[in-house]
C-alpha cells in the first residue's frame, strides 16, 4: 500500500476524534453558561439604607442627595429610606424629591417602624420613590400648603403655589402609578390616611410588617427610573447602612429651630456681658461662637426677619438697662419682646417645626432675671460706701496717739497715720477722718 493511501484514513481518525472533542467542548461550555446564570440568580442584592427620622430640613436633603450618588456610583439595588417626619421646608423637600425623581437606581420609601408617619413633606417624598410602602399602623398625609403665619393661603400668588405643589404631587403619583387623586386631596383638603386606607387608595404600593418583609415583596418588581424601565433585585440582600457624619449630625442639632432660637439668645447675652465687664473676654468669646453658630442655622431655616429683630431690640433693651435706670422697665419690654419675636422667628404654620413655647419662656424669663440680678448689684455698687482706697477711709474712727496741735499722729484701721486738724485734740481722744490727702489725714472731734 501507498503512503497516499495510508494517509487518508489517518486523517479521518484525527477528524473523528476533532469533532469528538469540539462536542464535548460545547457540552462544558453550555454548561458552565448555566451555571453562570444561576450563579447569577443567587447573587446578593446591594441593599443602601437610610433613616429619616424627625423634621425634614438641609441636612436631610444634602444626605438623601449623597445617598443617591452613592446609590448610583456603587451600582447598588435598592435605596432604601425608613422615614418617620412630621415634615419640613419647602426647599429641602423639593430638593429630596428632584434627587429620587432622577434616580437611576430603584428608591424605595418605607414608613417606619409601627406608629410612624409621612406628614406634610413626607407626603411628597413618598411620592417621588419608586416603590412606597408603609409599616402596619403607620399614616401618611396632611400636606396642605399654608403661609408663614400659620393661616391657609387664599391669595393669587397663594393659589398658585398651591397649584404647583398639587402638579407637582399629581405628576409623581402618575409616574409611578399611584392614586393622583387622593394626593391631590392631601394637599387641598390636608386629609390623612392610615396604611391600610392608603393600601386601599393606591397612595402607596404596599404594607410590610418589617424589612425583611418588605425587600422579600418588591424583588422582581418593575419600576421606572431616570434610566428607563428596571427590575428590582432584593433577595439574598446585604443591608448597608448610610451612617450620619459627626459634622452630619452636629449641623441637624444645631438646624433645630429651638436650638437656633437659644444659640441667638445666648450670642447676645454674651455680648451684653462683655459689655457690662469689658475685658471679661469668656463671654464675648462664647457669644461669637454662638452667634455665628445660629447664623449657619439661620441660612438652614425659613426666617422671619420681624422675629429676628425683635430678638435684637430685646438684647438692645438689656443693655440699656445695665446702663440705665428704668426700675426694670426696660427688662420687661425686652422679656416681652424676646417672647413675640421667638414665637414668630421660624415662619412656618408647622408647629413641630417652630420654636417651642416652653422654650422662649424659659429663655425670656431667664434673661430678664439675669439682666434684674445684675442691675441690682449695680445699684448696690454705686450705693454702698467704699471699704479700700481713699474713699474707704472717710468717715473712720481713730484713736490720738499723738496730741495734735496743727498736727499729730492718730491710729486708724490699725495703721498710724499722719493727721491735722482745725482745733486741738489731746491724746487718747477718738476721732473721725473727714478728708484723705495723700498721706495725710484730715480730723475733727467725735
Amino acid at each position: 500500500m501507498s503512503q497516499k493511501s495510508l494517509l487518508i484514513p489517518v486523517l479521518c481518525f484525527l477528524l473523528a476524534v476533532s469533532l469528538s472533542a469540539a462536542d464535548s467542548l460545547l457540552v462544558d461550555t453550555t454548561t458552565i453558561a448555566t451555571d453562570s446564570v444561576t450563579v447569577s440568580d443567587e447573587r446578593s442584592s446591594e441593599i443602601l439604607v437610610l433613616t429619616i427620622d424627625g423634621p425634614i430640613g438641609t441636612v436631610t436633603a444634602d444626605r438623601v442627595i449623597e445617598a443617591v450618588s452613592e446609590a448610583e456610583r456603587n451600582r447598588a439595588d435598592v435605596l432604601l429610606i425608613l422615614m418617620d417626619t412630621p415634615g419640613g421646608f419647602n426647599d429641602s423637600f423639593w430638593a429630596i424629591t428632584k434627587a429620587m425623581m432622577n434616580s437611576s437606581v430603584p428608591v424605595v420609601v418605607y414608613v417606619s417602624p409601627v406608629g410612624a408617619r409621612a406628614a406634610s413633606a413626607g407626603v411628597y417624598i413618598t411620592y417621588a420613590a419608586h416603590v412606597a410602602a408603609m409599616a402596619p399602623s403607620t399614616h401618611i398625609g396632611a400636606a396642605h400648603v399654608v403661609s408663614g403665619t400659620g393661616q391657609p393661603m387664599d391669595s393669587v400668588l397663594s393659589d398658585k403655589i398651591m397649584n404647583d405643589a398639587v402638579a407637582a404631587l399629581r405628576g409623581m403619583a402618575e409616574r409611578h402609578g399611584r392614586n393622583a387623586e387622593y394626593a391631590e386631596k392631601m394637599a387641598r383638603e390636608s386629609i390623612s390616611l392610615t396604611s391600610t386606607e392608603a393600601l386601599e387608595h393606591g397612595v402607596i404600593n404596599l404594607i410590610a410588617a418589617d424589612v425583611d418583609d418588605l425587600l422579600a415583596k418588591i424583588d422582581g418588581m418593575e419600576v421606572s427610573t431616570a434610566l428607563g424601565k428596571k427590575i428590582i433585585h432584593s433577595s439574598h440582600p446585604v443591608q448597608n447602612p448610610i451612617e450620619k457624619t459627626f459634622i452630619q449630625s452636629l449641623l441637624e442639632i444645631i438646624s433645630s429651630p429651638n436650638v437656633a432660637f437659644i444659640l441667638f439668645s445666648l450670642g447676645g447675652l454674651g455680648l451684653v456681658l462683655e459689655l457690662y465687664n469689658p475685658g471679661a473676654i469668656l463671654p464675648g468669646v462664647v457669644g461669637g461662637i454662638c452667634l455665628i453658630l445660629a447664623f449657619y442655622s439661620f441660612r438652614t431655616l425659613p426666617i422671619n426677619y420681624a422675629g429676628l429683630l425683635l430678638i435684637v431690640f430685646a438684647i438692645i433693651l438689656f443693655i440699656l438697662e445695665v446702663k440705665v435706670v428704668s426700675h426694670g422697665l426696660l427688662t420687661l419690654g425686652g422679656v416681652i419682646s424676646i417672647i413675640i419675636g421667638g414665637m414668630m422667628l421660624v415662619d412656618t404654620a408647622d408647629p413641630e417645626l417652630r420654636v417651642s413655647k416652653s422654650i422662649v419662656i424659659i429663655v425670656a424669663l431667664f434673661f430678664g432675671a439675669l439682666i434684674l440680678l445684675a442691675f441690682t448689684l449695680a445699684f448696690k455698687a454705686r450705693i454702698t460706701k467704699p471699704t479700700t482706697g481713699r474713699e474707704g477711709m472717710i468717715g473712720e474712727t481713730g484713736i490720738v496717739k499723738q496730741r495734735i496741735d496743727g498736727s499729730g499722729y492718730v491710729l486708724v484701721a490699725g495703721e498710724l497715720w499722719e493727721a491735722v486738724a482745725d482745733e486741738m485734740i489731746d491724746i487718747g481722744q477718738q476721732v473721725s477722718v473727714i478728708e484723705v490727702d495723700n498721706m495725710r489725714i484730715k480730723v475733727r472731734k467725735k
